[in-house]
């Protein structure tokens, strides 16, 4: 499936993306409920299949399965409550808006490594945004004057599916409820006025994400994805998952050794060679520009850069 978060008539719930159409998730399965006769239907999809996407995370497998029961009942009934939507009549959100931990990878490109002029780390190089960087793939890059060194990051990500603590890689799938794109949009210079990343990645609007969550029954294999990004049309960034230096499996080990991942944490897993700052001359962005991120078996994500005035 294709989860999203979409917003409609000022109510924002969760959806999945039936080509372009888009099922209310939430609505869908209380009105197969209520066609079945059950008394509490909107007690019981509330709890199953709620309309915030962090819920519906926590109630893993089980919930899934039930989403796509409601798929096909609201692709094959109608209802007096509205359950499909063209994707032209909403606005798609980011799939994921609250997580409680963004964890990211520095360092897991082979060749962005080398290009940093950096040898591999034995182990992964991690730091933090938060929910407040979070924008959809409809929104644009907000672009602050507290600096002129902008740059992009495109970055593969997971989002977790379970409670995980000291899962070993054989199984570290298991905890991963799909993937989704992620542009770790920096301010290089704040960046690099310490020592320690955090504040440059931490400013409002620098996560575009999107377009959506590929479920991981669907995208089995995070491995062998190619991955791009383009600026105005001009490629700066290509590579292939199966060029990380730490893996998804190895990544859901390693950060499950530190903390309890819950559902709906959302990890990037670094970005390939190729970045503004790296280039001869360096190139960031400007106001205006057209930032597009593909990978594989995932989908676009497409963001506009907008200059932020005072």
């Amino acid at each position: 499936m294709k989860l999203v978060t979409f917003t409609q008539n000022g109510f924002t719930r969760i959806g999945a993306i039936e080509g372009e159409q888009v099922i209310d998730l939430n609505a869908a399965f209380k009105a197969k409920l209520e066609a079945e006769g059950k008394i509490r239907a909107e007690k019981i999809a509330e709890a199953y299949i709620p309309a915030d996407m962090e819920g519906f995370l926590q109630g893993g497998k089980e919930s899934l399965a039930l989403a796509k029961e409601a798929v096909q009942y609201a692709l094959n009934h109608e209802s007096a409550v509205q359950l499909v939507f063209g994707k032209v009549d909403v606005k798609i959100g980011a799939p994921v808006t609250n997580p409680g931990k963004m964890i990211c990878v520095g360092h897991n490109y082979r060749e962005h490594i080398l290009e940093m002029g950096r040898e591999l780390p034995t182990h992964p190089v991690v730091f933090a945004k938060f929910a407040n960087t979070i924008v959809g793939p409809e929104d644009d890059i907000p672009f602050y004057p507290i600096s002129e060194q902008l740059d992009y990051e495109a970055e593969f990500a997971f989002v977790v599916g379970k409670r995980a603590k000291n899962v070993s890689q054989e199984d570290a799938l298991d905890y991963v409820a799909g993937y989704t794109i992620v542009n770790d949009v920096t301010y290089r210079d704040i960046q690099r006025r310490t020592i320690e990343w955090l504040q440059g990645k931490a400013v409002d609007g620098s996560a575009p994400m999107g377009p959506w969550l590929v479920t991981s029954d669907e995208l089995t294999d995070p491995s062998g994805l190619e991955i791009s990004l383009s600026v105005n049309g001009e490629e700066r960034q290509r590579s292939n998952t199966s060029n990380l230096v730490f893996t998804v499996q190895r990544l859901v080990e390693f950060l499950s050794e530190l903390m309890t991942l819950e559902p709906g944490d959302v990890i990037l897993t670094g970005t390939p060679g190729g970045v503004g700052v790296a280039r001869e001359p360096q190139a960031f962005l400007k106001d205006g520009d057209v930032v597009r991120i593909e990978v594989d078996k995932v989908g676009v994500l497409e963001n506009k850069v907008k200059r932020v005035e005072g």
